[in-house]
This record gives structure tokens, C-alpha cells and sequence, in this order.
């Protein structure tokens, strides 16, 4: 009896624990949909609302000499892009697939990407988010992109 008992706490606790890892990675998840939302409607203040007040936003590529780059840009002139998008300019970042890790109040997420402009792929990449739970709130702490034009037949894991 005292393993039947043993057991069945050890199956509510992991179940417990389940339920509540799924939750934080919906929650995760919600928030980076949220920013990919406001993004294309050209919404910076739905996009600032997933952003942490310290937040690093970085992006990398390869440029048509073959030097790779690195840029670092503000919160504040992202969301300036944003907000500036030309009403007639259609934007659509398809993430392709989701690995999201979560480990207490930090999050990490790559979301490998299509890009389209108008209906049309103009490039391809990679997303890397860092989050962090804010007391309740999970956002947006770093994000660091990779862009290609090259190879965009992107795998789906």
C-alpha cells in the first residue's frame, strides 16, 4: 500500500509540474505572438507592451561582400520602424517552428522565420528571444535575429 500511495503523489506532482510548465510556455508563447502582432499591424505600442525596459534588440547577416555584421539597435528607434511602416507595406513574419526552454523566471525561444513584404519571401532567418518573467509578466529582455536571403527552404523541426 505505501508504494501504491508513493506512486500516485509522485503522478500529481508531475502532473502539477506539467501543467504548470505548459502554462508558463503558453504564456511565453503568447507574448512573442503578441510582438509578431503588433509588428504587422505597424503597432509599436503593442510591440512595446512585450518589451522589458532594458530590452537588447541585435541583428545579424552576412553582407553582399561576405563580411558578416553584427548591429545593435535601440527600443526606441525599433518601435519608432514600427510605428512608421508605411500603411501600404504588408509585413508577415511566418515563424516556422517553436523550441521554447523555460527555467524558473527565464525563458529562451528560437523561432527559425519566413519574411514576406507585400506577399512576396524577402528573406529568411532565425529569431532568438530571451524573456524574462516580470512578477507575473513575461518580456521581451533580448532579442537577436539572424537574416538570409540564400537557402530559404526552411526545414521544419
Amino acid at each position: 500500500m505505501p508504494k501504491i500511495i508513493t506512486l500516485l503523489i509522485l503522478f500529481i506532482l508531475t502532473t502539477v509540474v506539467n501543467a504548470q510548465t505548459n502554462n508558463e510556455q503558453i504564456a511565453v508563447k503568447k507574448t512573442i505572438e503578441t510582438f509578431f502582432d503588433g509588428l504587422h499591424k505597424g503597432d509599436s505600442t503593442i510591440v512595446s507592451s512585450t518589451l522589458h525596459t532594458t530590452i537588447k534588440i541585435q541583428t545579424t547577416f552576412t553582407n553582399k561582400g561576405g563580411k558578416k555584421k553584427l548591429i545593435t539597435d535601440s527600443k526606441k528607434k525599433i518601435l519608432i520602424g514600427i510605428a512608421n511602416k508605411k500603411p501600404e507595406n504588408t509585413y508577415l513574419e511566418k515563424l516556422v517552428s517553436w523550441d521554447i526552454k523555460i527555467n524558473g523566471n527565464l525563458a529562451s525561444v528560437w523561432t527559425p522565420y519566413e519574411f514576406y513584404l507585400n506577399g512576396k519571401l524577402s528573406h529568411c532567418g532565425a529569431n532568438s528571444f530571451q524573456l524574462f518573467n516580470n512578477n507575473g509578466k513575461w518580456e521581451i529582455i533580448y532579442l537577436i535575429d539572424m537574416r538570409r536571403k540564400e537557402n530559404c527552404n526552411i526545414q521544419k523541426n
